[in-house]
């Protein structure tokens, strides 16, 4: 049995999020069977934009060196040690829109969204323009990343709640949604 539930922390996290004014529409669990990587994932938006056009979608990669080393460093320690720091999972938020007819600038935007996320929440802000046709307009998509560290100490204590994060990302969700009328339109 591994010293990390990290189903149990997906499941608390999907709580928590609902709790966080999101609604969650999906989760999916992934087993690389060769290297035994998994990945958890999460669809979710905020509960007044059930009818899009943003989703949100939350990933925790979970590379088993790391829980193994974790494991076995716990293991050497007494019962009353704080546990090993220093030893983290990526956890990775993308929001997307669909094709916007009238896209931002994107240096504005980053800089708006950049406000929002602050320092706990580093944004990146990219876009594809996709060509139907040669002779079509492009149509351009905005997707969003964000990618935090949480630490399997923390975890291992019950102590990674995430409130600040899942406020944060509530901000940036309520900030595209706010906006996406005017670029869709």
């Amino acid at each position: 049995m591994a010293i990390i539930d990290v189903p149990g922390f997906i499941a608390d996290l999907k709580d928590h999020a609902v709790d966080h004014a999101f609604h969650v529409h999906d989760e999916r669990h992934f087993i690389e069977t060769y290297s035994m990587r998994q990945a958890w994932e999460i669809d979710l938006h905020p509960e007044d934009a059930c009818g899009g056009p943003l989703d949100l979608h939350l990933a925790l990669e979970v590379d088993p060196r790391i829980m193994i080393r974790f494991e076995d460093q716990m293991l050497e320690l007494p019962d009353t040690a704080d546990p090993v720091e220093g030893m983290a999972f990526p956890l990775i938020f993308t929001w997307a829109l669909p094709p916007l007819r009238y896209p931002p600038d994107l240096l504005v935007l980053a800089t708006e969204l950049a406000g929002r996320g602050g320092i706990d929440l580093p944004l990146e802000v990219s876009a594809i323009d996709s060509f139907a046709a040669v002779t079509d307009a492009p149509e351009r998509s905005l997707t969003i990343v964000s990618r935090i560290d949480v630490g399997l100490d923390r975890i291992y204590l019950g102590q990674e709640h995430l409130c600040d994060l899942l406020d944060t990302c509530h901000t940036v969700s309520t900030y595209l949604l706010e906006h996406a009328s005017k670029w869709l339109d």
